[in-house]
C-alpha cells in the first residue's frame, strides 16, 4: 500500500514538474504544427486535382503547345511521386525535394497561364476562366497556408530551443522541426507572370 502511494505522489510531481518545465506548452505547439501541415498539403493537394481538368481545357485551344502541356503534366508527375504525409515536415531533405516540385509545379503553371493570351478563344472560354479563377484563389490559400505553417514552426522551435523548455524537449526527443526555405534568393524578386486575363 505505501509502495502503490509513493509511485503516486511520484507520478504526480512528475507530472507536475514537467507541465512546469514546458512539456504541455510543447505537446500543444507540436500539435499546431502538425495541423498546419496538414492545411499545407490539402491545398497542395487541391492546386494538383484542378491541374488535369485545366490542361484537358487548354488541350482544347491550344494543342500544338505540346511542350508546355507537357511540362505541366511532368511536373503534376513529380509532387505526385512524393509522398505527401506528416513525416515529410520532419525530414529536411524530404521537406526540400517536396518544395522543389511545387517550385517546379508553379513555373509549369506560369507558363501555361501565359499561353492563354495567345488563345482569345480560350481565354474566353467558361471552363478556363473557371478553373483558372480556382487555381488563383488556390494559390493564395497555398500562400496562406504555408505562412501559418512558417510561422507555427518558428513557435515550436523557439520553445524547443529556450531553457528550461529545451531539457525537457532534449528528454522526450522533441527536436526542432525543418522550414520552408527559399534556395535561390533571385527567384524571389523575380515573380513568374501569371495572367488569368482579369481586365
Amino acid at each position: 500500500m505505501k509502495r502503490l502511494l509513493l509511485t503516486s505522489l511520484l507520478t504526480i510531481s512528475l507530472a507536475s514538474g514537467l507541465s512546469g518545465c514546458g512539456y504541455n506548452t510543447l505537446q500543444a505547439q507540436d500539435e499546431t504544427v502538425k495541423a498546419s501541415w496538414s492545411e499545407v498539403l490539402n491545398q497542395y493537394q487541391r492546386r494538383a486535382d484542378l491541374i488535369p481538368n485545366l490542361v484537358q481545357v487548354v488541350q482544347g485551344y491550344a494543342g500544338h503547345e505540346k511542350d508546355v502541356l507537357l511540362g505541366v503534366t511532368e511536373a503534376r508527375a513529380k509532387v505526385g511521386g512524393i509522398q505527401m504525409t506528416p513525416e515529410l515536415a520532419k525530414d529536411p531533405e524530404a521537406l526540400k525535394k517536396f518544395q522543389e516540385a511545387q517550385e517546379g509545379m508553379t513555373s509549369a503553371l506560369s507558363r501555361l497561364m501565359v499561353i492563354s493570351e495567345n488563345y482569345p478563344a480560350l481565354k474566353a472560354n467558361e471552363n478556363f476562366r473557371d478553373l483558372s479563377s480556382q487555381l488563383e484563389g488556390t494559390e493564395n490559400r497555398i500562400s496562406v497556408a504555408r505562412n501559418r505553417y512558417i510561422q507555427d514552426v518558428k513557435v515550436y522551435n523557439v520553445t524547443v530551443r529556450s531553457f528550461p523548455n529545451n531539457l525537457t524537449a532534449k528528454m522526450f526527443g522533441m527536436e526542432i522541426k525543418p522550414n520552408f526555405t527559399v534556395e535561390n534568393e533571385k527567384a524571389i524578386s523575380t515573380v513568374p507572370k501569371v495572367d488569368f486575363g482579369k481586365k
